[in-house]
């Protein structure tokens, strides 16, 4: 009597192995898809977060803006003002009501807050009656008493790291006639408003970039010009990334831009 095996063949076995390939392949290539779009959905989340945190910290500090004719308000590379919020005065390290308050993109080569958004918050009284450093009152400016902290490229220990994946600062101002211009009034009873955009990198996009690199790739993000209508800015600054090939397109395309409009309230002289 014959007996037959009842086993695979050599064909069904090689079709089987196939058949599991495109099947792994095909889960692999749905993992990866998902851990891709998760990571994106976490950096876009944690460069959301970070400049709601930062434009709500400058929301606070203009809003409690010193509005007087006769003291000085500097706005260049960088924007620095007095403002009734809490700072610490250098000679004690103790708290004071009324700070000078600014902010930049760090310029100083070699330090480790270069490319990065930092804010100062130095404490100052009113008056020369403490050792302390007072609220200086025009003629006096703040560039005159405190050429550092109004300079992007000069060290100052004052200054903190507030936006480490902000790499580029721009703004203008809302006049009170409607109009914007990209320096301020001789009066600040003539500012509306201000309009503040940020461009922002986050960490591991970053690494793919040199120093310099960054350094280039601001200097391409336009300034605001004399007629720039809000959201303008950032549509050109849109438009520079992506047309940009120079740079790796994974951190290019990682990068957030934002703008936020903060109004002013008259001035109190």
């Amino acid at each position: 009597m014959r007996r037959f095996s009842h086993g695979f063949t050599l064909v069904e076995l090689l079709v089987t192995m196939v058949v599991l390939a495109f099947l792994i392949l095909f889960v692999t290539s749905l993992v990866n898809s998902a851990a891709t779009i998760t990571t994106l959905g976490n950096k876009r989340m944690d460069a959301d977060s970070q400049a709601r945190q930062l434009l709500d910290r400058m929301a606070i500090d203009f809003a409690q803006m010193v509005k007087r004719d006769d003291v000085d308000f500097f706005a260049k590379g960088t924007v620095a003002f007095y403002s009734a919020v809490p700072g610490y005065y250098p000679s004690t390290g103790s708290q004071s009501p009324l700070s000078l308050v600014g902010y930049r993109i760090n310029a100083v080569a070699g330090a480790t807050a270069f490319n990065k958004m930092e804010r100062l918050g130095i404490g100052l009284v009113w008056n020369g009656v403490s050792a302390d450093t007072p609220v200086v009152f025009l003629p006096l400016t703040i560039n005159g008493n405190w050429p550092s902290a109004v300079s992007t490229s000069t060290a100052d220990s004052n200054y903190e790291v507030i936006g480490p994946q902000v790499f580029r600062f721009e703004y203008c101002y809302v006049l009170t006639d409607g109009t914007r211009s990209i320096t301020p009034p001789a009066s600040m009873s003539g500012i509306a408003a201000i309009i503040v955009d940020i461009a922002m990198i986050d960490p591991k996009s970053k690494v793919l970039l040199t120093d310099p690199q960054i350094t280039t790739l601001a200097a391409q993000l336009d300034d605001y010009s004399a007629g720039t209508i809000p959201g303008q800015l950032l549509a050109k600054w849109q438009s520079t990334l992506d047309s940009n090939t120079s740079l790796p397109r994974p951190a290019v395309s990682a990068i957030r831009l934002y703008e936020r409009q903060f109004y002013f309230s008259p001035p109190t002289l």
